[in-house]
């Protein structure tokens, strides 16, 4: 599917919890599919550490290369927390007080419980823009082509969906699918790879899979035009019953 005709995408998941393996990260699918929706496709995913030299490189480097770039995580109250500030040093702007975004924090809390380390979260980039959280008040913020969320996914997606409207993309992606049980990945490769060179603006994957009850495989072409989508795995499911398979359309069930 190729880039040019969409604009793409990059998430920075950020944060040392991921990386030890205490949290397992529960956005990268919703944002693709969101994104994917909305015809901005994930093309990058990153996970790195809460290290500011890290952050800044990183977030200076993606938000040339992708039109779009998304973080999650570090926006909380604690010590820890430092994508806001991170994000302030990339774009060289101060890190200081946004007066919306400490009008709610301070309307949320009561008296005398807006503390410095609550601060914290309404202290942002001069000339963020925000991205309402209505689950927990402190807001998310967009900066430039970067849009930096929560890491909680309950928070992440508010987020999101708050943010979603206002994300111009490319034609929506469209995903059509066909598995078999008992046909194994090498089987079907050489014929696969002639489906695709069929149809150049798809991808078309294969992605194996291994449960008690039955392995196989699955195949998923995706792009902007339905028809085609169709098509190639119409022509995938004619290549497996050639094989000896019994293609059943859709993905196989979780």
């Amino acid at each position: 599917m190729p880039d040019q005709s969409y604009p793409t995408a990059c998430l920075l998941v950020i944060g040392n919890e991921v990386l030890s393996g205490r949290t397992q990260d529960a956005n990268i699918k919703y944002l693709a599919t969101r994104l994917g929706q909305i015809g901005i496709p994930l093309r990058e995913v990153r996970v790195i550490p809460d290290v500011a030299e890290t952050i800044v490189g990183t977030v200076n480097e993606v938000r040339a290369r992708f039109a779009h770039v998304f973080t999650t995580g570090g926006i909380g109250p604690t010590h820890d927390d430092i994508t806001s500030e991170c994000i302030a040093a990339a774009f060289g702007v101060p890190w200081q007080k946004h007066p919306e975004a400490w009008a709610r924090l301070d309307r949320h809390y009561k008296p005398g419980e807006f503390n410095a380390a609550r601060q914290r979260m309404a202290t942002l980039p001069r000339g963020a823009e925000l991205i309402d959280n209505p689950v927990s008040i402190a807001p998310g913020f967009t900066i430039g082509n970067v849009h930096v969320f929560a890491g909680v996914p309950r928070i992440m997606q508010a987020m999101f969906e708050r943010l979603a409207p206002s994300l111009v993309g490319g034609p929506p992606v469209i995903a059509r699918a066909v598995h078999a049980d008992g046909l194994p990945e090498g089987r079907i490769a050489a014929g696969l790879s002639a489906i695709q060179a069929r149809y150049p603006d798809l991808d078309v994957g294969s992605y194996p899979y291994y449960r008690p009850a039955a392995n196989g495989i699955a195949i998923v072409a995706k792009g902007a035009d339905a028809a085609e989508a169709e098509a190639a795995i119409a022509a995938v499911t004619a290549l497996m019953l050639e094989l000896g398979g019994t293609p059943v359309q859709g993905e196989p069930p979780a």
